[in-house]
């Protein structure tokens, strides 16, 4: 089984990358979320889920443990199955997901493209109260107080989002700008349009 790869990436399309581990290319199915935070030439780790099926053999990866926990979840339910749960992880984050659980939100979990109302209802049912909610939010609310601390960030987040993006993808996309081309967070005032320009160039190449 392969659980996690760490290499450089060499293509990011709309559903997929390719990462280059020891000579040898991967083709790794991600949520659309993460595909916005990668790009080719940088290095990264993926955490990643084998599925082997009589069609295809297919992996999935994931930027962070925690989506790969609720990914793993999510395909224990009777009818789901990877491209599904894979779907309803580019449609919420796993925090979100497991908000709509909690509260019984199948409105919510139908949005996701492939998965009809019955689904998300047999998804709340299965899976209420084994998602640990409070730990996915607390992470969430560092991530949110960061943000909100960071003016420049928020700058650079709101002009995302009136081109269209969704916040969370806008917030991963200025997190990986920094982050892959050494610029201090919190940003200053100086540097909001060049983490403008790079966030909406990876962005862009994620879709």
């Amino acid at each position: 089984m392969i659980g996690s790869l760490r290499g450089m990436v060499d293509a990011v399309d709309a559903s997929a990358m390719l990462i280059e581990v020891g000579g040898v290319g991967y083709e790794v199915r991600m949520p659309s979320a993460d595909l916005s935070r990668v790009h080719g030439g940088m290095e990264t780790r993926v955490y990643t889920y084998l599925n082997v099926s009589q069609d295809a053999i297919t992996l999935y990866g994931f930027l962070e443990p925690a989506a790969k926990r609720t990914f793993l979840q999510l395909i224990k339910v009777n009818g789901i199955g990877p491209k599904v749960a894979l779907s309803l992880l580019s449609t919420l984050n796993p925090t979100q997901l497991a908000r709509a659980i909690a509260d019984n939100d199948a409105a919510a979990l139908a949005k996701a493209p492939g998965l009809g109302r019955k689904g998300a209802q047999k998804i709340i049912l299965e899976l209420k109260g084994s998602i640990d909610l409070e730990a996915l939010e607390e992470n969430g609310a560092s991530m949110t107080t960061a943000g909100v601390e960071d003016r420049g960030a928020a700058q650079v987040i709101e002009g995302l989002m009136s081109l269209g993006w969704r916040e969370q993808d806008a917030e991963y996309a200025v997190h990986a700008a920094c982050e892959d081309n050494g610029i201090a967070t919190p940003i200053a005032e100086t540097d909001v349009p060049r983490v403008l320009r790079l966030a909406l160039a990876s962005l862009d190449r994620g879709r």
